[in-house]
């Protein structure tokens, strides 16, 4: 029979039978490729408008279904346990994505360390051979005797050989270098990721096997191949950080069976990764004194408080345009903080080059970590530094406002533990706080600048 011809979308999967510039689904330009695929065979004796089925399946009534907490076990890492939301799920399919060299199949290692002394492991690598994957984890320490290692990219060989060992984790590095021989596009192309993501998924489902994915990511920063990639998944992590830098952020993105808001940090030494117990400390070493030009933030990572140190540098520009530049933090939002500090505190700042940085490779993304900017950058602006151990969270409206931010009495205790004693926030209700800490509530931009510089 002869092959069918179709585009589809590399952004979101959408298929069509035709080429178009901008894909009708998400709007990309110049995302369809063109795949040929093989036409199903019909079955002999069926019409298409046959509907019977196999009655395999039937609907259950929903006071029916056993509602007992899902079946969950511990991987033997605790920063990884808690991205997971306690433990992972026995049939969950897991996604960890990440840029190449950041850590994924070395977490996935670790992982393996821990989890063999209950479970059998089976470790499917299609980029690495078993004699590198022995040597990296001789390097790790690693020895684990429940743990099998096969190099295939081939999916109808891994299938067959998972049905042999029948192992409770399967573990895929990565799902881009994996096939499916049925298909005729090169492997990490939409179409095959597709396919054997939908084949690894009905395996999971069928035998209760816990699947880890391992997936690339794009220049874009975003997970390579198609968007219906990360709703097959039950969960999608995200492994982030500066390979220069010796910390690591695991975040799920996406968790059907817990919060998406939690993230695990780690620590990239000679030994593999470390779990970093007390981040907000790991964080401040090194916090510089007497300098201008810096402010401790606290934002909330699900339900655990971290410190950062935001770094401010204002200096004359030297063009006729000034530069911005951000690291850490959201490139618009600081502009927009710059034109409010110009506008509602009066100072020139379309004259001065401005530079953002958030020290650790940690992202600030929350909107508490505005005044924190505000008092950065105004501090190396006048070149005076803020007075030590004062700390700060708040976000910051276009009138020069202050808005109230959630869990403030959690970030003001993680402050006090870690020796700060003073806290600018928002005017608002702060709960129960230390007897000795200095909690100065101000309404707007102007208060907060007057109370410490």
């Amino acid at each position: 029979m002869k092959q069918k011809t179709i585009f589809l979308c590399s952004d979101c999967g959408y298929e069509s039978p035709k080429w178009y510039g901008k894909c009708p689904s998400c709007g990309a330009w110049n995302t369809l490729s063109e795949y040929k695929v093989k036409p199903e065979t019909a079955t002999r004796g069926v019409l298409a408008t046959d509907h019977r089925g196999t009655g395999q399946n039937k609907p259950t009534l929903l006071s029916d279904i056993d509602s007992a907490t899902e079946s969950r076990f511990q991987s033997g890492i605790g920063e990884l346990d808690r991205v997971l939301g306690g433990g992972a799920v026995h049939g969950s399919f897991v996604l960890v994505g990440g840029e190449p060299g950041i850590g994924k199949s070395t977490l996935l290692l670790q992982m393996c360390q821990e989890m063999c002394r209950a479970a059998k492991v089976l470790y499917v690598s299609g980029e690495e051979s078993l004699r590198q994957i022995k040597l990296r984890a001789s390097r790790l320490g690693i020895r684990a005797s429940n743990l099998f290692i096969l190099a295939e990219t081939d999916m109808d060989e891994i299938i067959h050989e998972t049905d042999l060992l029948e192992p409770d984790i399967l573990i895929i590095d990565s799902i881009q270098t994996v096939y499916r021989r049925d298909l005729t596009a090169a492997p990490g192309g939409t179409t095959q990721i597709k396919e054997c993501a939908m084949s690894l998924m009905q395996y999971a489902k069928r035998h209760s096997v816990t699947i880890f994915i391992v997936g690339h990511v794009n220049k874009e920063g975003t997970l390579a191949g198609p968007k219906i990639l990360e709703h097959m998944v039950d969960c999608v992590l995200y492994f982030e950080g500066e390979q220069t830098g010796p910390f690591r952020c695991l975040r799920a993105a996406k968790n059907r069976f817990g919060s998406t808001n939690e993230i695990g940090v780690f620590e990239m030494s000679d030994r593999g990764l470390l779990e970093v117990q007390n981040p907000s400390a790991a964080m401040l070493a090194g916090h510089p004194t007497g300098a201008s030009g810096n402010c401790i933030a606290c934002v909330m990572e699900g339900s655990r408080p971290l410190l950062a140190e935001v770094q401010a540098l204002v200096a004359k520009t030297q063009f006729g345009v000034p530069r911005r530049t951000a690291a850490g933090v959201d490139y618009n939002r600081m502009v927009l903080l710059l034109a409010i500090l110009e506008k509602r505190a009066g100072l020139f700042l379309s004259g001065s080059d401005a530079y953002v940085n958030v020290v650790g490779g940690m992202r600030l993304d929350e909107p508490a970590a505005d005044l924190p900017m505000v008092l950065a950058i105004t501090s190396s602006f006048r070149d005076k530094p803020l007075p030590e151990g004062v700390m700060s969270f708040g976000e910051v409206g276009l009138t020069g406002e202050l808005r109230a931010v959630s869990c403030a009495s959690q970030r003001i205790w993680e402050a006090y533990r870690l020796g700060f004693h003073t806290c600018i926030v928002p005017d608002q209700d702060v709960g129960e706080v230390p007897e000795h800490m200095n909690v100065v509530k101000v309404k707007t931009v102007q208060q907060a600048l007057q109370a410490v510089l």
